[in-house]
């Protein structure tokens, strides 16, 4: 394909895998990051107070650099980004990342097979300062979780120009803000909980409020069983049922039915005793395979003690309708008092930079992306996604799609037709929209199928893990340094020298 340089936008997961990927088999790339420091959703810019992995260290890394050994076992999102950054060193690509540097146009020259980027960075003599430099790749890596979503309220001018606030969870950065002040959490996701928990000691009151009740896993099952060994398993994602079956999945899903079912409620049944559910009034009235069907969050420590003690109120089935100076309006007609509102509700999925017509391309009339893989957009050359791929490993899974796009770029994969690529796209939307209710991310949330993701891109690059490691990962919660071979096993392959050689076995640390 004639492909040597690569612009790579986004410095989170999505963008420093791919760095450190397409570094090491011998292309020059460069990442644009508009914030000032890597790290993506973990960069200070963006954490909230609170904010902590959803995975165990042990699981939430890339294949061949483990974690610190002294990090607890849920990192806080400050270790997360000092991982990040250590990793950009190490492996010798940071000076390839342009900080401060926000990507604004991207643009596509068919003459040349080309790409215009152009970046805006602040000029030291004051004002904006715009560039434009041409590269034969594009990797878009600005991640599914670059824009937050806050609802429109009716009244959240007047709100706010009496002094009130909203704002996202990801723009509460400082815990201070919420010191005495009446405060709404909107949302009882994973963010909302954490922030929630988080602040109640110093605020006048903490009230979440919660449309919808979903389950949430304890850390440890029974205070006893690390979560990761029932959730983080080959097992545990043969209990839901994929697209395509397959192996032991169509057993579990056929005559083994009633096992299955009897396994997700074993694990109901001491989950809903664990957290007092009944007794707050805050079960879901849903079984547990709705975990499937939206997003999969872990407990707050002390988030329900919190809720049992009152230190936290909570409304359930509730929505904010309308905001007034001091207070807001709930649709059960109650007003509680308000002088910060922190939205942990969601994300939208946009590359702002792209123009219309490629991202009509890029993406269906609802605006769901479209990509073969969760990586390529169909019919539309020299470009790519990586990060576009929610959840439980998503950082293993952007360092194995930039793998698998190595391999593509360097002819090892053949891509089916397109109309096989569009088959496989549409059928897969229908899929996530039967099984989520549209809780999907846009096309791009692929819980709890995470390992089935990675298998259906180790099986393009006919790669295998090899029996006993894939029986380990049945019973065991994966481990991503089971892939760390994958990489030397393609340079190797295609005899391109790596910009840093690959080690295994040494000490990593931040």
């Amino acid at each position: 394909m004639s492909i040597k340089t690569i612009c790579i936008v986004g410095a989170g997961f999505g963008g420093l895998s791919a760095a450190r990927v397409f570094g090491a088999m011998g292309y020059e790339v460069t990442i644009y990051e508009k914030e000032a420091e890597v790290g993506g959703v973990w960069s200070a810019s963006r954490r909230y107070p609170g904010l902590t992995t959803q995975n165990p260290r042990s699981t939430y890394a890339l294949s061949d650099y483990p974690m610190p050994s002294d990090y607890p076992e849920w990192p806080s999102g400050e270790q997360v980004q000092a991982y990040m950054h250590s990793y950009a060193v190490f492996f010798g690509f940071l000076d390839r990342i342009h900080l401060n540097s926000e990507v604004t146009d991207a643009s596509f020259e068919e003459g040349d097979m080309r790409w215009a980027i152009t970046v805006r960075t602040a000029n030291p003599a004051g004002g904006e300062q715009f560039t434009t430099t041409y590269f034969d790749y594009l990797i878009i890596a600005n991640g599914i979780f670059s824009v937050p979503m806050v609802p429109d309220y009716p009244g959240a001018e007047e709100f706010e120009a009496e002094g009130g606030r909203v704002l996202h969870t990801s723009q509460f950065n400082d815990k201070q803000a919420a010191r005495d002040k009446h405060v709404l959490v909107v949302g009882y996701g994973k963010s909302s909980c954490d922030v929630a928990n988080a602040i109640a000691d110093s605020t006048a009151a903490t009230t979440v409020v919660a449309r919808n009740l979903i389950w949430k896993l304890p850390k440890h099952l029974a205070n006893v069983l690390n979560f990761k060994h029932l959730f983080l398993t080959r097992l545990s994602e043969a209990l839901f049922r994929y697209i395509r079956l397959r192996g032991f999945e169509r057993f579990l899903h056929g005559i083994g039915n009633p096992l299955r079912r009897g396994m997700l409620g074993s694990m109901e049944w001491v989950i809903e005793r664990q957290l007092h559910l009944r007794r707050l009034g805050l079960h879901p009235n849903k079984p547990l395979e709705s975990i499937a069907r939206s997003t999969v969050s872990l407990v707050t420590d002390g988030f329900y003690e919190k809720i049992e003690s009152g230190e936290i109120g909570i409304r359930k089935n509730a929505q904010i309708t309308r905001l007034e100076p001091g207070k807001a309006i709930l649709d059960s007609g109650e007003t509680i008092p308000a002088d910060l509102v922190i939205c942990g509700t969601g994300w939208r999925q946009v590359c702002p930079f792209l123009d219309e017509a490629i991202m009509q391309k890029v993406t269906d009339s609802e605006g769901n992306f479209r990509l073969y893989r969760s990586v390529l957009p169909i019919g539309v050359p020299r470009l790519a996604f990586n990060g576009y791929n929610s959840s439980f490993f998503s950082q293993l899974n952007c360092e194995i799609a930039a793998l698998w796009l190595a391999d593509y770029l360097n002819g090892g994969i053949e891509l089916p037709s397109l109309e096989a690529q569009n088959d496989y796209a549409d059928r897969k939307l229908a899929w996530m929209e039967a099984r989520t209710d549209g809780k999907h991310s846009k096309g791009t949330n692929i819980i709890p199928f995470s390992i089935h993701h990675i298998d259906e891109l180790l099986d393009d690059m006919d790669i295998n893990l090899g029996v006993l490691t894939r029986v380990k990962q049945w019973f065991r919660a994966l481990d991503p340094s089971d892939y760390a071979h994958i990489l030397p096993g393609l340079q190797k392959k295609y005899a391109r020298q790596a910009a840093v050689p690959v080690e295994l076995g040494y000490e990593k640390g931040v």
